[in-house]
């Protein structure tokens, strides 16, 4: 607000929260877009400075929590220089008609919103049933970033592929590390060193990102996957595929996997068990939406890998594709490392917020008019697929099923 507006309307002696305040109650402002500071362990923030800035081009307001991108290595002043104003979590949820997360806030923070306030966020709707109940019982309309429409358009606010490409990649540099060989094959004058034979389960957007790295640092690697699509982008990383006929595949799943049929998940195992025994390394990133992630390493299979190895499981969040894994944990079975971690992303804050920014803006530039207002077109397929709850109402058809059954 510039010093015109300050003695416009009588405002030039008031703190600035206050001038706030009277400008939302008397709605003399362009739309306003608050940020939220996640709450540890996360480190992203779901704007960085840049994004704020293209806010601001858009005519929009944007109001910043303190402290809000410190983890991703932005403070207070790189917000305020783009163009943001600082003010307390409550003032910022307070004052903004639509307020911006990455993970779900508390039911504190749920208490100080307004019935008809936006929030836009990686809600985990299709696990986090009470919370998206709490959204609607609160009259919030809410929209989850993660269940955004699998379509080419949308492919610019797709933050899972954002996502998965971050934890694809960092998941390789973890088991790097962890392992107690070499990655490449190396030649020496104590003799041949040979490569890492690394393993990726599931060849979507992370589990490229793991091949993709994997060969860079010289391993010989091998995928699985059910979709029969994946084959020939697995090949052209210079990877195996490995092939297991008989899959059941479904166009409609967004090109995700589908749940398949006891007899094909036993060749599956089988495969899977006779390829996993040779290898040092396995990564874990296959999962389907809305259910438990898919098992595809079993005890047995682990029990017979060389000792040393070390599988990452990425899928852990949602049960982890190995009989072992256990969430956010460490354990070593039989000499065997099992890291599961689903939270690769906040280990590289600044690239992977820049990324979920870039995301949440090409979103919010279907929610406003020209001018900057907000503008909620429910003929937009990619705004009314993200629309979890609106008017006290659950309205994501998946959601409401799954939470109904």
């Amino acid at each position: 607000m510039n010093e015109t507006t300050h003695t416009l309307f009588g405002l030039k002696d008031m703190h600035k929260n206050e001038i706030l305040y009277f400008c939302f109650f008397n709605n003399i402002h362009s739309m306003r877009v608050g940020i939220l500071k996640e709450q540890p362990p996360e480190n992203r923030v779901v704007l960085l400075p840049e994004g704020v800035a293209t806010l601001v081009k858009l005519q929009i307001e944007v109001l910043v929590e303190q402290g809000a991108g410190i983890r991703a290595y932005a403070d207070d002043a790189m917000y305020e220089a783009a163009g943001a104003k600082i003010l307390t979590r409550e003032d910022v949820i307070g004052l903004s008609e639509v307020i911006l997360m990455i993970n779900a806030i508390s039911s504190t923070d749920i208490a100080l919103l307004k019935r008809g306030q936006v929030i836009i966020g990686a809600l985990n709707p299709y696990f986090e049933k009470d919370y998206v109940k709490a959204l609607a019982a609160a009259g919030i309309t809410a929209f989850s970033m993660d269940v955004i429409p699998r379509t080419t358009r949308a492919q610019t606010m797709d933050i899972l592929s954002s996502m998965s490409t971050v934890a694809g990649y960092k998941a390789v540099l973890k088991a790097a590390n962890e392992l107690p060989k070499f990655f490449p094959m190396l030649m020496t004058a104590a003799g041949t060193i040979s490569p890492a034979k690394v393993l990726i389960l599931g060849a979507g957007v992370a589990g490229l990102q793991a091949i993709a790295t994997s060969r860079k640092l010289g391993a010989v690697v091998e995928a699985f996957d059910v979709r029969t699509a994946a084959k020939e982008e697995v090949l052209g990383l210079g990877a195996k595929f490995v092939e297991v006929e008989g899959a059941i595949e479904d166009k409609s799943a967004g090109g995700y996997a589908v749940e398949q049929t006891e007899e094909f998940k036993k060749r599956q195992a089988q495969a899977i068990h006779d390829h996993a025994i040779k290898s040092d390394v396995i990564i874990g990133t296959a999962q389907i939406p809305g259910k438990r992630a898919p098992l595809l390493l079993r005890t047995e299979t682990v029990e017979a890998m060389r000792p040393g190895s070390v599988i990452i499981d990425l899928a852990a969040s949602t049960g982890g594709n190995c009989e072992l894994t256990q969430n956010n944990k460490t354990i070593v079975h039989h000499g065997i490392k099992i890291i599961g971690n689903s939270f690769f992303p906040s280990e590289i804050p600044t690239d992977a917020s820049r990324m979920l920014g870039k995301n949440y803006i090409n979103f919010i530039k279907l929610l406003i008019t020209n001018e900057g207002n907000l503008n909620l077109n429910w003929d937009d397929d990619i705004v009314k697929g993200t629309l979890v709850t609106h008017e006290g109402q659950i309205v994501h058809e998946r959601v409401k099923s799954l939470i109904n059954n």
